[in-house]
């Protein structure tokens, strides 16, 4: 036995707060939302995918963000994007990258915490 990929990353939200999460990871992340199957729908939330890129958001009635555990997206153009955050108001943390690449923070709507690498050429 062992594992073989991760499918996809599940993050918590608000209840309510769809319109938040598509602005952010399909408006400025750029992953396009897709529907989610009929039987989960009517719990709330949101899935974003492109490939093998899947991010879930679940709602949670007593929602409290992620401040630690994090996903890290690969990112292309960092820049272009740190600047694309900061135009829509989110805050971006720079901090000392892992060798071999360029590395800022954000949070998502909802104070989850989230990593943006780009590789270094």
């Amino acid at each position: 036995m062992r594992l073989v990929a991760l499918d996809h990353v599940q993050l918590a939200m608000p209840p309510g707060r769809e319109a938040d999460a598509r602005a952010f990871y399909e408006g400025i992340l750029g992953i396009p939302e897709q529907p989610k199957p009929a039987h989960l729908a009517k719990r709330g939330g949101c899935w974003f995918e492109r490939g093998a890129l899947k991010v879930h958001l679940g709602v949670e009635k007593e929602f409290a963000p992620a401040r630690k555990a994090h996903p890290a997206f690969i990112v292309e153009d960092l820049p272009a994007l740190v600047e694309t955050l900061k135009s829509a108001g989110h805050r971006v943390v720079e901090d000392e990258p892992p060798e071999g690449y360029d590395r800022v923070y954000t949070d998502d709507p909802f104070g989850n915490h989230i990593e943006l690498m780009e590789p270094l050429k």
